[in-house]
């Protein structure tokens, strides 16, 4: 793994260039440009504020913000996801024509992403100043939080990306699975109001534990459970390891398949 991490870097300009494509290209051509960086999550948090307190009844204090704290992260997410699935078959023509070690194409989008989300986070501080929950010391674990997310995300868009290759309706099955997570995860609500009985879908579900992790830090202004964080870490990085296998041997046959 030392090697490819060196062709890697070897490669480094083009990943610096890919990345610049990624956020740039995303929002080419449209009006506001890279403020639906804003928008989006803005919107989504609206609906869901004027229609999930009535179904959920939910007494949630600051309840916007609590919510925008849960859907940023999972946008950062949900986004990364279904870009990476795609993103062998999108760069199709260049991968039969140039060498370029190709697991530069996941790592572009997680780290674009990454760039996006952390321009997200201003509206999480907004927002959080303006309902008067204010920030706290512990706002200095956001950058753990984001570098396991980024791995756990990694891992899986290794996987999903290969797979898809060869498997074109991939990209249809992972999207469906990632809206039905959206519901297994606290982002509406608070993992208190999950079935007792069904609380295990949260502890195998590490989405679950960063986003009560964001919660802590921003919302709650405490420390997050560091035993938690610590395990989803670590199966962040089985994953990472796992998918980089596939990935690998996978993307032997890239330049046939697309």
């Amino acid at each position: 793994m030392i090697k490819e991490i060196k062709e890697v870097y070897k490669y480094r300009e083009l990943l610096k260039s890919n990345i610049k494509k990624d956020i740039r290209g995303k929002y080419k051509g449209s009006f506001l440009g890279v403020l639906w960086s804003f928008v989006n999550p803005l919107l989504s948090v609206l609906v869901y504020a004027i229609v999930f307190p009535f179904i959920l009844k939910s007494s949630q204090e600051n309840y916007v913000t609590y919510l925008i704290i849960g859907i940023i992260p999972w946008t950062f997410f949900t986004t990364a996801i279904s870009q990476g699935t795609t993103c062998i078959l999108v760069n199709a023509g260049i991968i039969k024509k140039v060498y370029f070690p190709r697991e530069i194409l996941p790592i572009s989008i997680v780290l674009s992403g990454i760039v996006n989300f952390v321009i997200s986070c201003l509206i999480i501080l907004l927002f959080v100043i303006i309902s008067g929950i204010g920030i706290g010391i512990n706002i200095l674990y956001l950058p753990l939080l984001v570098i396991i997310q980024s791995i756990l995300t990694l891992g899986i868009i290794f996987i999903t990306s290969s797979i898809n290759v060869y498997i074109r309706d991939a990209e249809y099955i992972i999207n469906f699975l990632t809206s039905m997570l959206f519901y297994a995860t606290p982002i509406l609500y608070s993992s208190d109001l999950f079935p007792e009985n069904m609380r295990w879908i949260h502890t195998i579900n590490p989405m679950a534990g960063l986003i009560n992790a964001y919660r802590d830090i921003f919302f709650n202004k405490v420390a997050p459970n560091l035993k938690i964080i610590t395990i989803i870490g670590v199966i962040s990085i089985v994953i990472l390891i796992f998918g980089y296998k596939i990935f690998n041997k996978l993307e032997k046959g890239f330049a046939e398949e697309v």
